[in-house]
């Protein structure tokens, strides 16, 4: 995300968890008690928010700031890691085995991407 600025970094990171929740922006704004137009606003990086609005946003996605907001702080990967051990403490051993495969893949990939940039 380098290349993006801070409101659009943390537009996306908005945008992220909320689609990780399986959530559409309807539901977050009728949740932060935010009109649709300006989370859509937010989520494209096209408006900064205050602190009030910001509030209402990650209280509504069940989300820490920090991970909103500086996801390249080192205890922000501690949260990212028990998210994800969340995210497949249902799953079957096959099911985390297939995804440990997509992991990896999109890993290397990412990593890969980013090093002939």
């Amino acid at each position: 995300m380098d290349s993006l600025s801070r409101d659009q970094e943390i537009g996306e990171r908005i945008r992220r968890a909320r689609l990780a929740m399986n959530m559409s922006q309807q539901e977050l704004s009728t949740k932060a008690n935010i009109s649709l137009p300006h989370i859509s606003e937010i989520e494209n990086g096209k408006k900064s928010m205050k602190l009030q609005t910001f509030i209402r946003i990650i209280e509504a996605l069940q989300v820490s700031a920090d991970s909103i907001l500086r996801a390249d702080v080192p205890g922000v990967n501690q949260i990212y890691q028990n998210e994800f051990s969340a995210m497949v403490a249902d799953c079957t051993p096959k099911e985390i085995e297939a995804l440990q495969r997509i992991v990896l893949e999109l890993k290397q990939t990412m990593r890969a991407n980013k090093t002939s940039e």
